[in-house]
């Protein structure tokens, strides 16, 4: 297969987790009706950002990876036919917690889990409440759609994984994302395309959108969507997601142009590992 059609999803939370679940399932059906392959949720897809405040409430969100959530999209991805990207709050035993994606195939088996593995601890992030960082690496899946890997969020400021999934033989890298306004702006113009271009790869990367304030009152931010594909030229596909309401962006992608780009700037043969010595740090 050359040409796939993927779609990335946003929006924002509805109030509870029922409706969340229901929505993102018309969202994978509304996106199968129009020839979509593969489909990639937002960061924590069913529930709010609870990143905004430390409250232990929002641990009932968390299940295990096999739990409810997974059962019922794994039997929606057979269905449908469509791989499906995951991010749930997992629980690995009671006490914990790891930011995930569990990647469905499309004759609806769990391929396996990616666990966030940088965790960050910032205003309005205060994610070190929630979860452990991740302890399960940089694992790519073999798909219906071609090989795929998961970096989530904060993970994206950091090259390195995004290197290990490229030398994991990654075709398409899927960064779900809860992203605010502030620092971050800048970074969401560059830091996929600047993966994309350096890995010879494509980046899908949904982002929240709206404001969850009827959670989280003062405290809560504006999340601007704008997700978006990128090639593994660094080039944008197509427009990007809308910045203030709910969003199926949907677009083909050639694999092809990873083997076209790859021959063109050759960055896996020219790379040379033997000279980073910094890296891993002492």
């Amino acid at each position: 297969m050359s040409t796939i059609r993927a779609a990335i999803t946003q929006t924002t939370w509805t109030g509870d987790k029922a409706s969340m679940l229901d929505k993102h399932e018309g969202f994978a059906r509304a996106a199968a009706a129009e020839g979509v392959q593969v489909v990639c949720f937002q960061e924590l897809f069913y529930g709010p950002y609870f990143g905004i405040t430390e409250d232990a409430k929002y641990y009932d969100y968390a299940e295990p990876a096999d739990g409810p959530v997974v059962t019922r999209f794994a039997a929606l991805a057979k269905e449908l036919g469509l791989v499906l990207i995951l991010p749930i709050y997992e629980e690995a035993q009671t006490g914990v917690y790891y930011n995930t994606a569990v990647v469905v195939d499309a004759d609806g088996s769990v391929l396996g889990t990616y666990r966030k593995n940088h965790i960050p601890n910032l205003d309005s992030f205060w994610e070190k409440f929630y979860f452990r960082p991740g302890n399960l690496g940089y694992p790519v899946f073999s798909t219906a759609v071609g090989t795929i890997g998961v970096y989530i969020c904060y993970d994206r400021h950091f090259p390195e994984g995004w290197r290990e999934l490229a030398l994991n033989g990654a075709q398409i890298v899927f960064n779900p994302n809860a992203t605010k306004p502030g620092l971050s702006n800048r970074l969401w113009d560059l830091e996929q395309a600047a993966a994309a271009a350096a890995n010879g790869y494509f980046v899908a990367a949904p982002n929240r959108v709206g404001r969850e304030d009827d959670e989280f009152g003062d405290k809560a931010v504006t999340f601007y969507g704008t997700s978006q594909f990128v090639d593994p030229r660094g080039e944008f596909v197509g427009e990007r997601g809308s910045t203030e309401r709910e969003d199926v962006v949907i677009r083909d992608l050639d694999l092809e142009l990873i083997r076209e780009v790859r021959n063109s700037w050759q960055f896996f043969r020219d790379r040379r590992p033997d000279t980073y010595t910094a890296i891993p740090a002492p």
